[in-house]
């Protein structure tokens, strides 16, 4: 059942170094596709990279900018980078939800993935732009969050839920 998914996601920090096959990811960037946008504009934008060289490039440019040292991407095999065009005043929330349908569907088909904050910076600085650039996007779009995915190394276990965590007015 999908609640179930929803339940047992993990977000996963430890990655086998296997590289995902092609149906997954096709089915998990479809996922992504497929998530609700203001006035249905579909305005976010999903960068895939698989290119190890180019996602310690940027895992080392998040590290930096959360000062922090080590992989923050977990030695993931895929990057997606998911931008949101701020010329939309529903950017954010747009590309966030692309985030968790694309998190969500990967739980479905047994890859784990994880949400890494600091795209933004990353995206803000020379060699961020440089890449924007070669991706053909324009300074309309900022970074808002990385979606690692691969296959878990180990999964931990779910933490209970916080009480009052729904309140019925």
């Amino acid at each position: 059942m999908t609640i179930d998914i929803f339940k047992q996601r993990r977000s996963i920090k430890s990655y086998k170094p296997e590289q995902i096959k092609d149906s997954e990811l096709d089915a998990i960037l479809e996922a992504g596709t497929y998530a609700p946008t203001g006035l249905n504009l579909q305005s976010p934008v999903i960068v895939v990279i698989q290119d190890r060289e180019t996602i310690d490039k940027i895992g080392q440019l998040n590290a930096e900018a959360g000062g922090r040292s080590g992989d923050p991407f977990y030695g993931a095999p895929t990057l997606c980078v998911v931008f949101g065009d701020t010329t939309k005043n529903t950017y954010l929330e747009d590309a966030s939800l692309v985030i968790g349908n694309m998190l969500n569907a990967a739980a479905a088909i047994g890859v784990g993935g994880c949400w890494i904050h600091r795209a933004k910076e990353v995206f803000k600085t020379s060699y961020g732009k440089e890449l924007m650039q070669k991706w053909g996007l324009g300074d309309n779009y900022i970074g808002v969050g990385n979606c690692i995915l691969g296959y878990a190394d180990i999964t931990p276990p779910t933490k209970p839920r916080k009480e009052n965590y729904i309140i019925r007015a």
